[in-house]
């Protein structure tokens, strides 16, 4: 690890998100289960080639289950089976093609990142390791079949980490000029929350190829136009990832939009539809679903912090760790100085500092590590935290209110701009990455 806050950094995107919505995707899977109809499969039949692999009607109809339950959750209307499957079945081949670009890439997910990160969601959703499994198989859901689809989204997660998001590169200059417009584009603009419908491109579409996917775009628009349903209607031809989900993009500050959606719903009131828009992915349609003004700028709780870790390894047994800081705490509660017992002691890079992690704000760090050192009076030492980089003791040094820093709005600034380049990138990546995989249906054979 390298930087102050190495040992506590906020999970990646992908995992966090799993960790917030994990029980709803359980109950839901656990539904579809239990509302399968019993049958005996003497064949499973293909349904598509991926390259050099199948996807199979068990596959298909499993996925399809699931996607039915997902959608009567959100009470989003069913498409006509046959359109749902053809969603369904082309989410299976996207996301087959980069699990098998992963697996060309080397890219890997070891046993023990694996077992964290089941850890860090059990945790989220306040159980332990074991309680969460019960709740699983409780649930009609297979620990193992868990592991394995949690497995194959943070592959897919760390090729986009690799292949897009590591090559997004902000200049300086671009986050002068967004914080230079920001300020009253987000006075006036506030937030807005969008539904979205993207009709993909290939990349080296003929011109005939193109006249038929804008022609189907604007099938929508017409479809839309008399009252249709667009959540049911993104269900059934949208491309985008969340098209199942009815194509809900959230709440978002008009900066955090790719440019050309911007735009296009910028004039745009609550329930309104953008005309279609071109981008090199495709063709969008927008719904703007609903829209606020943006509040008053946040006074941020901030604490300067210090911390001594002992790891949890082959070497050293949790009980042997506890022990170690069990010493520690003690001592350095009768008078010995907290520094340098953290230069002597502590196994993490911020050791040198005398364990000083710097000024951090609420999400900065992981749950467990704010929740303890929020719940401190200033230079008191904390009890023993365990996190998944292993066990501290804590302490705030300062604590203050103000606004955030220059330096604050610069990473924030930063991080926004990269969010707008990365959806755009990433579903350009996407496409490419579909357009140049041989993909063979049979759904029609059967």
């Amino acid at each position: 690890m390298t930087g102050a806050r190495a040992p506590i950094v906020v999970p990646a995107r992908t995992v966090c998100l799993i960790a917030g919505a994990i029980l709803v995707v359980i109950a839901t899977w656990a539904q579809a289960q239990a509302q399968a109809p019993r049958r005996i499969t003497l064949v499973d039949r293909i349904v598509a080639i991926v390259n050099n692999e199948v996807i199979t009607q068990n596959e298909l109809t499993e996925q399809l289950q699931t996607s039915v339950e997902e959608l009567r959750r959100r009470g989003t209307p069913i498409p006509l089976r046959e359109d749902l499957e053809k969603q369904v079945l082309e989410r299976l081949v996207t996301e087959r093609v980069q699990l098998q670009f992963a697996k060309e890439t080397s890219t890997r997910v070891d046993e023990l990142d694996l077992d964290r990160t089941v850890g860090r969601i059990a945790e989220a959703n306040n159980l332990s390791l074991a309680e969460f499994r019960v709740r699983l198989e409780k649930d009609g859901v297979p620990f193992n079949k868990f592991r394995e689809d949690l497995r194959k989204q943070i592959l897919m997660e760390r090729v986009r980490d690799r292949e897009v998001d590591s090559k997004i590169n902000i200049a300086d200059s671009e986050i002068e000029n967004y914080l230079t417009e920001s300020k009253e584009e987000a006075e006036v603009r506030g937030e807005i929350r969008l539904a979205h419908i993207l009709v993909r491109v290939p990349e080296q579409a003929s011109p005939d190829q193109l006249e038929r996917l804008r022609l189907r775009a604007q099938e929508v628009v017409d479809k839309l136009k008399q009252q249709g349903d667009f959540s049911q209607l993104a269900a059934t031809y949208s491309d985008a990832p969340d098209g199942l989900q009815g194509g809900d993009m959230g709440w978002r500050g008009f900066d955090r939009l790719p440019e050309i959606f911007a735009e296009g719903v910028a004039k745009l009131r609550s329930g309104e539809m953008s005309a279609v828009l071109r981008s090199p992915a495709g063709f969008h349609i927008l719904k703007v679903v609903d829209r606020r003004g943006s509040e008053a700028p946040l006074m941020i709780e901030q604490n300067r912090i210090r911390h001594i870790l002992v790891r949890i390894n082959e070497l050293t047994s949790e009980d042997e760790a506890r022990r170690k800081l069990a010493v520690l705490r003690d001592r350095i509660v009768n008078g010995t100085d907290f520094a340098e017992m953290a230069r002597l002691q502590s196994e993490d890079s911020s050791a040198a500092r005398g364990g000083d992690l710097g000024w951090i704000v609420p999400g900065d760090t992981l749950p467990e590590f704010e929740r303890a050192y929020r719940a401190l009076k200033v230079a008191e030492v904390s009890e023993i935290v365990k996190t998944q980089f292993g066990l501290h003791l804590i302490q705030v040094l300062e604590r203050r209110t103000s606004d955030v820093s220059n330096d604050r709005k610069r990473l924030e600034a930063r991080k926004t701009l990269r969010d707008r380049k990365s959806d755009e990138a990433y579903q350009d990546w996407l496409r490419q990455l579909r357009d140049r995989a041989y993909v063979e249906y049979r759904i029609e054979d059967r």
